[in-house]
């Protein structure tokens, strides 16, 4: 049988070791090395998340800025926009008040791009609609010479109240089903055709409702 302790001398304990310090084999030179580059693998590994976490952080911070630069843009694109629309619009009514006689009370509603229908042919024009009026100007000035033979040049106009429109109805010409109307009929019987909406339906739809919503 194997001893476990070996005496030395006069039966003093000298060394002892036990079995499962002699089956177990020291670290090697190399195992260290390995532990170190463990060590420093694990060392590079958490400065590079640390340096991605600060990179991620800072992409982060100039996307947020550049949308917020973004957002910003767009509102004041949308502010512009609709400062552009305000100032057409008044200076539309104002155009409006020069051409016609308007109260004071009396405040622009719609506006469309159309021909009013002549015996002589259409005149391209726009048609305004107030809360108390229809009312055309043409785009052009007519030339018409006088009983003297000078040449004189006007506008069209046309003024009707809205509280002598009696009719106002859809109408195509039967011979040509592209070429569509809107039929103004007022109480004394007069009639007037407008054509050449930049967009028949929705313009009919419109003139109608707020022609209703007037009167």
């Amino acid at each position: 049988m194997k001893n476990f302790c070996h005496c030395q001398g006069n039966g003093i304990l000298g060394s002892s070791k036990t079995y499962a310090e002699e089956e177990l084999p020291s670290a090697s030179s190399s195992d260290c090395e390995l532990a170190d580059s463990i060590k420093a693998a694990k060392h590079s590994s958490t400065n590079w998340m640390t340096k991605f976490r600060k990179g991620f952080d800072n992409r982060s911070q100039e996307k947020a800025v550049i949308m917020g630069t973004r957002n910003v843009s767009e509102t004041i694109k949308r502010m512009l926009s609709q400062s552009k629309r305000i100032f057409q619009a008044a200076r539309v009514e104002r155009f409006l008040r020069k051409s016609f006689d308007l109260s004071t009370e009396e405040r622009l509603q719609e506006v469309y791009q159309c021909s009013l229908f002549t015996t002589a042919g259409p005149i391209s024009g726009r048609l305004f609609i107030t809360s108390e009026r229809l009312a055309f100007h043409s785009n052009n000035s007519l030339k018409v010479k006088t009983s003297i033979g000078e040449v004189a040049k006007f506008p069209y106009k046309v003024s009707i109240p809205l509280r002598k429109v009696k009719k106002t109805t859809p109408s195509e010409n039967l011979n040509k089903p592209e070429e569509k109307f809107v039929q103004i009929v007022t109480t004394d019987d007069f009639e007037f055709w407008f054509t050449s909406f930049v967009t028949y339906k929705s313009s009919f739809v419109s003139l109608f409702s707020t022609i209703s919503e007037q009167q």
